[in-house]
């Protein structure tokens, strides 16, 4: 059983209640849940651990039934569970304000981002804070090199795409929007991370923001940006990059499941269902978690003309989702389906 001090959504009605509970301007914790999974389950035990501290009294604590409460999980943006919101309280007519975010099961992380919050909102103490280890130069060029080889098209900007920081960065989410249908762009905000910044410029002999990648190469800021565009190069540069990366993708395994989640951590009930499927037939697969890349997520929607998930593929070809698969499985037609090397 949950703590006292964790409140349980099951309806709209819930949900919204426990918003009102807290005060204005308050902090809320929310933690959209389900039974089937596990993590989920941790996830709770912690929430009830961090309920417990002193410095969290004046918290409101949520546990959200995530499938009983769709219409709340859509306006949220929640695609899987255990997803945890920090939001705060707004005037009685607007919408509560996300100030953090957390996908999946980490106690460690969860803890560090309502400490911040927390602390964004209490008084200064003046109390010594032990410094993080300062990052040296070959780890930060690690990062940046794998930040850039993330997603096929990658904007650093300042804000995110639905709340730009600068006028250069909404101009060009803009522009970027207009090709969003054959090459969606993951995003990095800039102002989040003072290292990255600073470490880009040099890396990539560029001194301004917004700067766009496609395939881990700069293609620009905002003037280049506009001018490909309005030359119809900025279309087709990007197609090419998602493309090119979703091909590769699909064909990393024999067999590959895009899932919600990893097969030992599913972050859905589709993608729990197929993973059970799949290792009940003794089939070998490799695995690419969908939440951790939205122009995958959305790219291959387009590629393969599916719109939903799980997908999994043969040597690079869609076979389908999980009533496809499914329906394969009773007829026998699974495995024959399936390259021999992956086959039990």
């Amino acid at each position: 059983t949950s703590s006292a001090r964790v409140v349980l959504a099951t309806s709209a009605e819930t949900f919204e209640s426990a918003l009102a509970s807290a005060k204005p301007g308050g902090l809320c914790l929310l933690h959209f849940r389900a039974d089937w999974a596990a993590q989920c389950v941790q996830m709770s035990l912690v929430m009830d651990e961090l309920a417990k501290e002193p410095a969290y009294s004046a918290v409101t604590f949520v546990n959200v039934e995530a499938e009983q409460v769709p219409q709340v999980t859509s306006r949220f943006g929640v695609l899987a569970v255990p997803t945890f919101l920090l939001v705060r309280r707004a005037a009685e007519s607007q919408q509560p304000q996300v100030v953090d975010r957390l996908n999946g099961a980490d106690p460690a992380a969860l803890a560090a981002k309502l400490s911040a919050a927390v602390s964004a909102t209490a008084p200064a103490t003046g109390g010594d804070v032990a410094a993080a280890p300062k990052e040296t130069q070959a780890q930060l060029e690690a990062r940046l090199k794998s930040l850039l080889t993330r997603s096929p098209v990658l904007l650093f900007m300042k804000g995110s795409p639905d709340a730009p920081r600068c006028g250069f960065s909404r101009q060009i989410v803009e522009l970027l929007r207009k090709h969003a249908e054959v090459a969606p762009f993951d995003h990095f905000d800039i102002l989040t991370d003072q290292a990255v910044r600073e470490g880009l410029k040099k890396l990539s002999n560029w001194p301004t923001y917004p700067q766009l990648y496609a395939a881990g190469e700069l293609l620009g800021g905002l003037d280049v940006v506009r001018e490909m565009d309005e030359a119809g190069e900025l279309g087709p540069a990007l197609k090419a990059a998602v493309t090119a990366r979703l091909e590769k993708l699909v064909k990393a395994a024999p067999v590959m499941l895009f899932m919600k989640g990893s097969p030992d951590a599913p972050r859905c009930g589709f993608s729990r269902q197929i993973v059970e499927l799949l290792r009940s037939e003794g089939v070998q697969f490799g695995h690419f978690d969908i939440l951790q890349d939205n122009s995958v997520r959305e790219g291959l929607k387009k590629f393969s003309n599916w719109p939903t998930f799980p997908q999994l593929y043969a040597d690079g070809q869609l076979l389908g989702g999980l009533d496809i698969v499914r329906e394969m499985q009773q007829a026998g037609e699974l495995k024959e389906a399936l390259p021999a090397s992956c086959r039990a």
